[in-house]
């Protein structure tokens, strides 16, 4: 019965781990500057608009041990 308990309690753990991180990375790509620019497909017209279209949240990528273990980036 303890074992059952548990494993249903982790289930319930990662179920909360992915919903949290889809709502981190939605937010991050809502809110990104280059989501806002009329003409997403063409390049940057200047370095100051460069930088402008990449001066949103950077995501945290783990190393690849732990990314082998499944561990999401963000």
């Amino acid at each position: 019965m303890t074992r059952q308990i548990t494993t249903l309690a982790q289930q319930v753990a990662r179920i909360f781990a992915e919903c949290n991180y889809a709502n981190r990375r939605m937010t991050i790509l809502r809110t990104a500057p280059d989501a806002y620019v009329a003409a997403r497909d063409k390049a940057p017209g200047d370095y100051t608009e460069f930088l402008f279209r990449t001066s949103g949240a950077l995501t945290h990528e783990p190393d690849a041990r732990h990314r082998a273990h499944g561990q999401l980036v963000g």
